[in-house]
């Protein structure tokens, strides 16, 4: 070895040393990084967590957005899609429980948003005094607290096209594979619909494919309507979107009146062994328009649920 070698070795083995040091530094410090997971709210379903009012913003005549901070900048809810959480709150003396899903999601660090219609007393004939915890909110001051219980359901999509399903609370989640996905939502019913839209179109590799069918009484009281049809626009092959309502306007354009058998054979997929259908809605909606129709038109039992 000569003598300019034996110099040169000592300098690249050094050289060599700094360079490994520096990349296992790199790896430590961003891969660490990486693997740092926001802290959950929602540690426990048995638990009610208090959670502040920050926002509050009108969405239409009678629909608001409501901003709750979570418990630090980094937090995220811990929802997991298909899944809502339950808002309690003490009215007028008696202890009201309402479930609601949030219009946000687990990409959304310190914040939880939910869009609520409002039921105001002295609207509807048949419920004269209106909706207890939609007023409640409505009269929340910002800085107020209200208390979140969650997760909560018997369904909860784990992505590219896979569900799990219980039957009840007691039972074991059974796995549920869909190609296809038809929804059918009336009016709020529409937030659980978004969460799921959002998850499955967010994935490039998720090629499940979605159909909305959503009713309303008329075409004011279309939820989201801007961010459904902005979905569609840029997704057109994955997600196709109708809307059905009780009293049009002249010029309406997508259908009239009652959820029926027709409109579902048009405008959601059909019967297959990779298809599911989902419903969320007013109860009569649920058990007087979709289900009849879904048994009328061959949808097995399975390929159902009703959130």
């Amino acid at each position: 070895m000569s003598r300019a070698t034996a110099i040169g070795l000592p300098v690249l083995i050094g050289v060599g040393v700094v360079a490994v040091t520096a990349i296992l530094a790199k790896i430590f410090l961003f891969g660490n990084k990486k693997k740092t997971k926001s802290p959950i709210t929602l540690q426990d379903p048995n638990t009610k967590y208090p959670l502040k009012l920050v926002d509050k913003e009108e969405v239409s005549h009678d629909t608001r957005k409501f901003r709750f901070a979570l418990p630090s900048p980094e937090h995220i809810l811990g929802l997991p899609v298909g899944q809502h959480i339950y808002l309690t709150a003490r009215i007028d003396g008696q202890l009201v429980i309402r479930p609601y899903t949030p219009v946000t999601s687990d990409d959304d660090k310190g914040y939880m948003d939910l869009v609520i219609k409002v039921y105001f007393k002295n609207v509807h004939p048949k419920f004269p005094e209106g909706g207890k915890m939609s007023q409640y909110l409505e009269n929340m001051s910002i800085g107020d607290f209200i208390d979140v219980r969650g997760p909560n359901g018997l369904l909860v999509y784990e992505g590219k096209g896979v569900f799990k399903v219980r039957p009840d609370k007691k039972s074991p989640p059974e796995t549920v594979t869909a190609r296809n996905v038809g929804m059918i939502a009336g009016g709020t019913g529409i937030t659980p619909m978004l969460q799921l839209v959002r998850e499955v179109l967010k994935d490039p590799e998720d090629k499940t494919n979605l159909f909305l069918l959503f009713a309303n009484q008329t075409e004011d009281d279309i939820l989201l309507r801007t961010e459904l049809e902005d979905i569609q626009a840029i997704h057109p092959d994955r997600f196709q979107l109708w809307y059905t309502i009780d009293r049009p306007t002249e010029g309406w354009k997508y259908s009239k009146g009652f959820v029926s058998d027709e409109m579902i054979k048009h405008h959601l997929p059909p019967p297959s062994s990779d298809t599911v259908i989902l419903m969320c809605g007013p109860p009569p909606m649920i058990n007087f328009a979709c289900q009849p129709n879904l048994d009328k038109l061959g949808y097995s039992q399975k390929s159902r649920f009703a959130y």
